[in-house]
């Protein structure tokens, strides 16, 4: 398996607790999709759980991953920022 790790964390909102988490990895990035996505399965998120798929079987950069939760979280309302400073 490729590196997962996302060149730029993303901090999404967990749940109504006004709770963040932030997501390090496509690793992260699925588990969040599969067991805290807080909207309907709609096809971005679909998309979004196939490119972490796709990253964990060595078929595309973490990066296409990234971007898919991106587009995913922004429909659904959880992303709080995706450009995170080191």
């Amino acid at each position: 398996m490729q590196d997962d790790r996302f060149d730029v964390p993303l901090i999404v909102k967990l749940g109504d607790t006004g709770n963040q988490l932030t997501l390090k990895s496509v690793h992260d990035a699925s588990e969040f999709l599969l067991h805290h996505w807080p909207g309907k399965r709609t096809p971005k998120h679909r998309a979004a759980l196939q490119a972490c798929y796709d990253v964990m079987y060595g078929h595309k950069p973490a990066m296409a991953a990234r971007r898919a939760f991106v587009a995913a979280a922004r429909e659904t309302d959880v992303l709080v920022h995706e450009n995170v400073s080191h």
